[in-house]
């Protein structure tokens, strides 16, 4: 199962829109593949990142992911 886009980003379900940004992209700097070659851990959890920012990003994608979960 998926870990909750909330925990993956580190903040909380009341973060705001900057904050959601701000942890996503000190997140996308620390585990992106040009400064982690040859890391298949840090590439995963770029990607993990990437997919959470963009649904908690989206308003209406977050709604429905604050409503229905990763169904």
């Amino acid at each position: 199962m998926k870990e909750d886009y909330y925990k993956t980003l580190g903040v909380s379900k009341s973060a705001s829109s900057g904050e959601i940004k701000k942890a996503y992209r000190k997140m996308a700097i620390k585990y992106h593949p040009d400064k982690n070659p040859n890391d298949k851990a840090a590439e995963d959890k770029f990607k993990e990142a990437a997919e959470a920012y963009e649904v908690l990003s989206s308003p209406d994608k977050k709604a429905k992911y604050d409503q229905f979960g990763h169904q």
